[in-house]
């Protein structure tokens, strides 16, 4: 027996055919709508830096939805779009691919910034997020490391034994994720894990993995910053591989995959 059409899940697509008693349904499935940032934008005072963003896939988003983006310092300004706070502003889809964050002189720090795509009626459909590093602490981080940020890395990536050096300087960087974290921001704290988890350092892929776990987030009371069931199960099978411990627990309370 057919299901009646309003049964049928409303992320689907329906259309109906009738042959004379028969009623064929034929349903197209939608994509999920997900907004895609860098993890971290590193620049300088007094300059301008393109802010990435994408919203895919295009043909499933509504007509009349715009970008808001959060956590800007307060007097830097973006070059489309319209500020409605301080540090927040709204910006049009279709000036997405030239938007740029002006940057006064005088601003230095991080900041998180929160970008998330907003129906006309208010509704949040996706929601990503990613640190802006300017002045001092864009210098914290070596090149190498800037360079990594632009795509993600792979917690597969094989690595050989570290060596003393190496293990000391992962060390640094799981202290600074830490520091970074325990500040709130999640983007700076994930590059600095990465950099220590590819390097081979349990710890740090542990780390990272809790950064995208959803339970984790949840405990920490975080509710602005985007999990990703599919890196903290990959980070976390990366950790077990470096030899870190309990890992099956963190897998089962994220369900299968």
């Amino acid at each position: 027996m057919l299901a009646p059409l309003a049964a049928l899940a409303p992320s689907t697509n329906r259309m109906a055919t009738v042959v004379g008693s028969e009623v064929r349904l034929h349903v197209a499935q939608r994509e999920q709508l997900r907004v895609v940032v860098p993890a971290t934008i590193i620049a300088q005072p007094e300059s301008s830096v393109f802010l990435p963003i994408r919203v895919q896939p295009v043909a499933e988003i509504p007509g009349r939805s715009f970008v808001r983006v959060r956590g800007l310092p307060t007097t830097a300004a973006l070059t489309e779009g319209h500020s409605i706070a301080p540090g927040v502003w709204a910006v049009p889809l279709h000036t997405l691919t030239e938007l740029k964050v002006n940057l006064p002189t005088g601003v230095s720090g991080q900041s998180e910034l929160v970008i998330t795509l907003v129906n006309v009626d208010g509704t949040i459909l996706a929601e990503a997020s990613c640190a802006l590093l300017v002045g001092v602490i864009a210098q914290t981080v070596t090149p190498n490391l800037a360079e990594q940020s632009k795509g993600a890395l792979d917690p597969e990536q094989p690595r050989d034994e570290m060596s003393a050096q190496e293990r000391q300087r992962a060390n640094v960087y799981l202290k600074k994720g830490d520091e970074q974290l325990a500040t709130g921001n999640f983007g700076t704290a994930r590059l600095f894990y990465e950099r220590a988890a590819t390097a081979g350092l349990a710890e740090a892929a542990l780390a990272l993995a809790r950064t995208y776990d959803p339970n984790e987030l949840k405990r920490l009371n975080e509710r602005g910053v985007q999990p990703d069931i599919e890196l903290a199960r990959r980070w976390y099978e990366r950790a077990r591989q470096l030899g870190a411990s309990g890992i099956d627990q963190h897998l089962q309370r994220l369900g299968e995959p």
